[in-house]
């Protein structure tokens, strides 16, 4: 586990930074695939977890939040538009086109339904970071920021890396993963904005240039 800011940690993965979750204070955000489930058991063994929140309800994020949120005994939370979703079986599996890389999903990432203690809408605290609604790439999806010095849990608004290659760069989310492109890029927009000293994405390393990131927002299309 590495320390990216105060009472932020990134867990680690293999390949490294191809699927992320991180440990905001006592909050698991995210729980990479079902097969994530051992790796972050691990790593968060000698923690104090309260609660996991998601950042979207899509397989690669909510794969071992069942299993996790049961073995410790905490309370799910995700944005109150992917709660039906989360909470209905078959509901994460159905929310993508359907493809190859969809099927694999199916049968290998997605984790099982869960009932959501908390339903997490614009402005809401977790762990000293403010929820911002920011959906597109799911119709709940939310990031995570925090003002005082100026971190963000960015999610999958934007990646670091190419999720084919795995080479590290800014791009938008896979359209085959996104049911609104426009509306994402509007979301990526309101993040751009707030020019984070941190941005913490959902794939791909960490990224500490805000220059770096208005820039490539600035070239989306309208």
């Amino acid at each position: 586990m590495r320390q990216l800011a105060e009472n932020v940690h990134q867990l680690r993965g293999w390949p490294p930074n191809a699927i992320n979750v991180y440990l905001v204070g006592d909050v698991l955000i995210d729980a990479a695939t079902r097969q994530g489930e051992g790796r972050i058991m691990r790593q968060i063994a000698d923690r104090t977890v309260t609660a996991h929140a998601l950042t979207h309800a899509h397989p690669d994020h909510q794969g071992s939040s069942h299993a996790i949120c049961e073995r410790l005994g905490i309370p799910l939370w995700c944005g109150q538009g992917d709660v039906p979703a989360m909470e209905t079986p078959g509901g994460v599996a159905g929310a993508a086109q359907a493809s190859m890389a969809t099927f694999v999903q199916r049968r290998f990432w997605v984790g099982p339904a869960h009932p959501v203690a908390r339903a997490l809408v614009e402005g809401d605290e977790v762990a000293g970071f403010t929820v911002l609604e920011t959906p597109g790439h799911s119709p709940g999806h939310v990031a995570f920021w925090r003002e005082s010095d100026r971190v963000l849990i960015v999610g999958d608004v934007l990646t670091n890396m190419n999720i084919l290659t795995g080479i590290p760069g800014l791009h938008e989310p896979l359209a085959a993963f996104t049911p609104d492109p426009p509306r994402n890029r509007s979301s990526a927009r309101r993040l751009a904005e707030l020019r984070p000293r941190l941005a913490c994405f959902g794939h791909g390393p960490p990224l500490s240039d805000p220059g770096k990131l208005a820039d490539f927002v600035a070239r989306l299309p309208q």
